[in-house]
């Protein structure tokens, strides 16, 4: 087991970053090939794979593609522990400190430690937290947890200090895949505002615009997922976008 220090390194080195989100529920392995492919010619600083869901045991097959094609380092992104993979590079390990699901916040982790004591994977501690997008989103049904409100800026604040007061590394907002709306602006500048920690935010990001933004407002990693699955051209746009900052 790794602890958090060349990924988490390069995550804190104080420059902008952008990162793909691979669904394997949603990939195909010409899909693989093609987002592996488009990220290396277009500066991907990561790639982020994992899903809510696990219909098909493709993990092993899909994360050695991605490192056959590309350099990008792997970070999963679980749903749950049956996405933990050793080929990876990294995992966010995620406790989703915005639910009162005790199984997301300490119960799947117990069931994965062993695992991840013997495994060869960077392991970075993140505050997971779900913010309101204007729909019911796959994960928060999944994991049974309520999102912050989108207008409850004091709530995020507080839960992200938290975070950091508990000792964890990362801090992740995310609107969640399919979101209608990417969290606020405003949000995002009262959390970068008030922890230390480096801050991703993730959902309903749709253009490059909305992703130069959300880096200007505080993001230090930003993650695209569902907006480019029809639209391969939009990993360049947001990679440039967010690289000239």
């Amino acid at each position: 087991m790794k602890d958090h220090s060349t990924l988490y390194k390069k995550l804190n080195d104080g420059k902008k970053k952008f990162a793909v989100l691979v669904d394997p529920d949603k990939s195909t392995l010409a899909k693989i090939k093609k987002i592996a492919t488009i990220s290396e010619n277009f500066a991907v600083d990561f790639i982020f794979y994992g899903g809510s869901l696990l219909t098909e045991d493709n993990h092993e097959k899909f994360i050695s593609v991605l490192k056959d094609y590309c350099s990008i380092p792997v970070i999963l992104f679980p749903g749950n522990y049956l996405q933990i993979n050793r080929k990876a590079d990294g995992i966010l390990l995620l406790s989703l400190i915005s639910g009162r699901n005790p199984e997301m916040l300490i119960g799947k982790h117990v069931i994965a430690a062993p695992y991840l004591r013997s495994s060869n994977l960077e392991i970075i501690p993140t505050g997971y937290m779900l913010i309101e997008s204007g729909r019911s989103t796959t994960v928060s049904y999944i994991s049974n947890t309520t999102p912050i409100p989108a207008d409850k800026e004091d709530i995020a604040v507080c839960t992200a200090m938290a975070g950091e007061m508990l000792g964890l590394k990362l801090i992740y907002m995310d609107a969640g895949s399919g979101a209608m709306n990417p969290v606020s602006l405003s949000m995002i500048q009262k959390v970068r505002k008030n922890i230390s920690l480096p801050l991703v935010i993730g959902g309903g990001i749709k253009t490059s615009g909305q992703a130069a933004a959300i880096s200007q407002a505080g993001a230090d990693l930003v993650v695209i997922g569902n907006a480019f699955e029809n639209n391969s051209p939009l990993i360049a746009q947001i990679s440039e976008a967010i690289h000239k900052l």
